[in-house]
């Protein structure tokens, strides 16, 4: 596909900086960006490479002043990351083939309802009284259990299993090899052995959530398992039994959130956090990679390392961390001083 300045302009509300007519056919990053390319530019530590890129259009944002001469046709935005996604959703939507059907192989129960629009592949399952809405893609291999409702639009991909009652908003998208709804981790201690405890619950996904590629989410013992419109969670990542996420939270891969913990909206969390169970974490907040959070976190708190600190607080800790070898040899140096005090003293 091609579009010129003025037809991206138009599409995304932006302003002009350059040749209106100039034509672009591929989107780049801006340090490889070619002659009709189009490229971005957000974060400011790439601004090096808008003044050396042969891209043809450069999305910007509204408040950015270049400090030298740019060769590329510029497209002022309001949010320059938002604008390129909403141009490669566009274009990625234009050239997918839209499918519709059902294939031969796939398995259906007599009594499950499939939407209009709706294709459902290859050895796909889906099970008794369960629904799936309008213009969904259940991919080949995908299982769906009894009782479960997808709505209108969503994206269910290969091998993907929903287990019994699960709730799928519209416009989800989960990817391959993620479980929705198996049984939690919980087990009562009988004294030398442990007894597995009914998870009689579901999972609830609201609309608009996407879900990574074998990620799991475990379903409630009583009750539900939510989360909430919006969220968007990487891949390999566990979110136990019990647990409500709040709208528009992110994760990065391989987090791992115990039991009835409670997340807030708009909070943010990097690779590999760690979540100790029936914790509340307030909207908002930040936790960084590899953190181990122990202790409720209030809205908009931003907190690192393990056992979790506030920001300030874990790099005054790291300072001193890295002068420990220093510290111990001075100590060291002062205890054989003492030492030496005590012996002149005895005799």
């Amino acid at each position: 596909m091609e579009f010129s300045a003025e037809e991206l302009a138009t599409i995304l509300n932006g302003k002009i900086e350059g040749n209106p007519k100039e034509k672009v056919n591929r989107f780049s990053k801006i340090e490889e960006g070619k002659k009709g390319s189009l490229a971005f530019l957000a974060n400011p530590k790439y601004e090096h490479y808008l003044y050396q890129t042969d891209a043809s259009i450069v999305l910007v944002n509204n408040d950015f002043i270049p400090s030298a001469a740019v060769r590329a046709t510029l497209i002022r935005v309001a949010n320059a990351y938002a604008a390129l996604a909403t141009l490669m959703n566009m274009v990625e939507q234009a050239q997918q083939e839209r499918k519709t059907g059902i294939h031969p192989s796939a398995c259906i129960a007599a009594s499950a309802k499939i939407g209009s629009g709706s294709f459902v592949g290859a050895m796909a399952c889906i099970g008794e009284h369960s629904v799936v809405g309008e213009r969904c893609v259940i991919h080949p291999f995908a299982c769906i259990g009894e009782h479960v409702t997808i709505g209108d639009d969503t994206i269910v991909y290969p091998h993907v299993t929903i287990y019994d009652r699960g709730i799928i908003g519209q416009r989800c998208i989960i990817h391959a090899g993620a479980v929705v709804g198996a049984d939690g981790f919980g087990f009562a201690p009988e004294g030398q052995t442990y007894r597995k405890i009914p998870q009689t619950g579901n999972v609830i996904l609201e609309d608009d959530v996407e879900i990574g590629a074998n990620t799991a989410i475990d379903r409630a013992v009583m009750g539900s398992t939510i989360i909430r419109r919006g969220v968007k969670l990487d891949n390999l990542i566990q979110i136990a039994h019990n647990v409500e996420i709040g709208e528009d939270t992110v994760m990065a891969a391989q987090a791992g959130i115990a039991g009835s913990v409670k997340i807030g909206k708009h909070c943010m969390f990097a690779g590999q956090v760690g979540i100790a169970g029936h914790l509340h974490v307030g909207d908002g907040a930040v936790i960084a990679a590899q953190a181990g959070v122990m202790r409720n976190l209030p809205p908009g708190e931003t907190v690192m390392g393990t056992p979790s600190l506030r920001s300030k607080d874990f790099f005054r800790s790291t300072a001193v961390f890295n002068r420990l070898p220093e510290v111990y040899k001075t100590l060291h140096r002062l205890q054989q001083e003492v030492e030496a005090l005590k012996s002149k003293t005895n005799i």
